[in-house]
């Protein structure tokens, strides 16, 4: 297949229709979900699925080359329903052959399996709404799928790009998050692909996650072998990583890892999945698991008639757990990549990279390493090697190498016998039988050009560190200064805690203080976001006497910003104006800033100087991306 082929088609899927929408709003303002607030309005609340299945007819996307083919589905969230891999008949995503809803969600209905993609909060408000779509194919052979929304409970917009490659076994993400408001907002972001699940399952998570925590990390656990109780569940050294092992319902996300992967493997059908971002930007790592026992069984047959058990491997970009919310500011926006691919019949990866993943296992009584290798192109003529890196630079010095084919439908196994091993130094017959002999030796997996498609190196001893559950943000009154009641503020603001109130926190703050900057400009912008804009300028009037009070020009411009918002909001626009221009005077709200100030231009028919700014503001965001843009040029190379 030349290029990647796109299209659109109707489906039938057989289907339990939601039943209609609440007409009455719900103002759920201390509900708890997912950790956080689960206040839902605006969206309207659906409270009844039909226990009647019909065949009802979908709009599906479709993207396919000669390794994988992918169906979307806009109508319901714009989800990835079906990810399939042609090469060995596998779905490496849980392909659920029924839509049948359960009142999961946060307005409601939700169902399982699938890529489904959630933000600006877990589980996504709209994961049951249809989506705005578009297709195309692009110069070099590729095909993308566009759907977005702009969603209304902070209206802010996210579009996703779904893209396939002609000659790669793997479907890449572009993810574009937009903060179109005027004020701050928070979000997360995680992509929640299922997979099917036997007794011969396991997840594969790095091997540096020793500990992982519950929501809000309230709980830790060591990880993989867990010891304690856990979801009130004890465990007495049972690796948590089997599916079989986890009889209750059981979140667990990463402490911390400084690999980029995570992923599932089926020992029976020697297949799984892989999912792939930069650790920076993507630390969430996370299983959940209805449980093998009776209620995960139950619920099993609650949300599919025939495909089985499942479970979550969610990834999170920009969090790493749930709740925790990054902010954006206004006019910004997130750009990252995620890339899930299918692989097969190496075991439990050490690494793995959108080009290759690698398993490396050594066999003390057999005195044998095992390296097992899977590509996702064609790779003629490449490498499989075993060295020892020099510390400092310098050449490496090669204790074994072998010339191998891959491809996604070819893996490679090399196998290192104990009388190779003995010729490096530090595998001596002392040591032939304890794999410490292998620490600082890597595995590499290398193109025929030279360059490395991924690599693994054999770490020193992992210490088990597990760290201490999170503790609750104290109540205002017992909080000791006012910078920590600024911060449990922020912080009750930014995780949308359900029954703490950030406004508690700032007011007892400026009790103590009353001209403090941070906590005048917090409170203010609590109330500009209820519409007080009369009393949001006067604590925005605060901050800013307070910031000029030794010099005329502050290093924060956002009370300056904060106060043209309100300004304007009361139809003070000359005066907002000139507070505007000077909130551009600072880096961080010059786009907005210029913005605002068009806005002002066009309503009173100043043309030409909206014109100017709004390329301003438009220029300001550009730079932005440009610079994002050259950073991933650098990280490529």
């Amino acid at each position: 297949m030349n290029k990647v082929q796109v299209w659109e088609e109707k489906v039938i899927i057989p289907t339990y229709e939601a039943g209609k929408p609440d007409k009455n709003p719900m103002f759920l303002e201390k509900r708890v979900y997912q950790g956080s607030s689960g206040r839902i309005y605006p969206h309207t609340v659906i409270e009844k699925i039909s226990d009647e299945k019909v065949d009802k007819e979908y709009t599906a996307l479709f993207l396919e080359n000669d390794y994988l083919k992918v169906m979307m589905l806009p109508e319901l969230g714009g989800r990835i329903q079906r990810a399939y891999d042609k090469t060995n008949g596998y779905d490496f995503i849980y392909y659920n052959h029924v839509i049948k809803p359960a009142l999961v969600g946060l307005a409601g209905p939700w169902i399982s399996g699938g890529i489904e993609f959630n933000w600006p909060q877990h589980h996504r408000p709209s994961t049951f709404d249809p989506v705005e779509y578009t297709y195309a194919e692009n110069e070099d052979g590729s095909a993308t799928v566009w759907m977005g929304e702009i969603e209304n409970m902070f209206r802010t917009e996210g579009v996703l790009g779904v893209t396939l490659y002609p000659d790669k076994a793997y479907i890449e993400l572009s993810a574009k998050l937009y903060n179109r408001t005027k004020v701050p907002q928070t979000f997360l972001w995680w992509a929640n692909p299922a997979v099917a699940v036997n007794d011969d399952t396991i997840s594969v998570f790095p091997e540096d996650v020793t500990a992982v925590y519950d929501h809000g990390k309230r709980d830790v656990i060591s990880f993989p072998y867990a010891e304690g109780i856990y979801y009130k569940h004890k465990y007495d050294h049972v690796n948590i990583a089997q599916y079989k092992n986890i009889p209750v319902p059981t979140s667990y996300m990463a402490y911390r890892s400084d690999y980029n992967f995570i992923g599932e493997y089926d020992y029976g059908k020697k297949a799984g999945l892989l999912h792939v971002a930069d650790h920076h930007i993507a630390p969430g790592k996370k299983q959940w698991t209805w449980g093998c026992g009776e209620f995960g069984k139950a619920w099993d047959r609650a949300l599919t008639d025939e495909d089985g058990p499942y479970i979550e491997l969610m990834t999170g970009c920009f969090t790493d757990n749930q709740p925790d919310f990054t902010w954006i500011q206004p006019q910004e926006t997130k750009n990252f990549k995620q890339y899930f691919m299918p692989y097969k019949n190496i075991g439990y990866v050490k690494n793995a990279t959108i080009d290759a993943a690698v398993n490396a296992v050594y066999d003390e009584a057999a005195g044998q390493l095992t390296i097992s290798a899977y590509a996702t192109s064609a790779q003629q003529g490449a490498q499989i090697l075993l060295v020892q890196p020099r510390e400092g630079g310098g050449p490496e010095k090669v204790w074994h190498e072998k010339r191998v084919d891959l491809s996604p439908e070819h893996t490679c196994e090399v196998k290192i016998d104990r009388e190779k091993l003995q010729q490096i130094p530090a595998f001596t017959r002392a040591a032939q039988n304890n794999t410490e002999a292998l620490c600082g030796l890597q595995v590499c997996v290398r193109a025929a050009d030279g360059r490395d498609l991924v690599s693994y190196r054999f770490p020193r001893k992992i210490e088990a560190e597990v760290p201490e559950p999170a503790k609750a943000a104290p109540l205002p009154k017992d909080c000791k200064t006012t910078e920590d009641l600024f911060l449990y503020g922020l912080h009750v603001e930014q995780y949308r805690h359900a029954t703490y109130h950030a406004e508690d926190y700032y007011l007892e703050g400026l009790r103590r203080d009353p001209a403090d900057i941070r906590l005048n400009n917090a409170y203010g912008r609590c109330l500009l976001r209820n519409c007080d804009f009369a009393g949001a300028e006067k604590y925005f009037r605060k901050a800013v006497e307070k910031s000029i009070r030794s010099n005329p020009n502050p290093y924060d411009y956002e009370p300056y910003y904060n106060l043209g918002l309100s300004l304007k909001y009361q139809g003070k626009e000359k005066e907002a104006y000139d507070v505007f221009y000077k909130a551009i005077w600072g880096g961080s709200f010059q786009a907005p800033g210029f913005y605002e100030l068009a806005c002002l231009d066009a309503k009173a028919g100043r043309f030409a100087e909206a014109l100017e700014h709004v390329n301003e503001s438009i220029l300001r965001q550009y730079q932005c991306m440009k610079a994002r843009a050259l950073k991933e040029n650098i990280l490529r190379f």
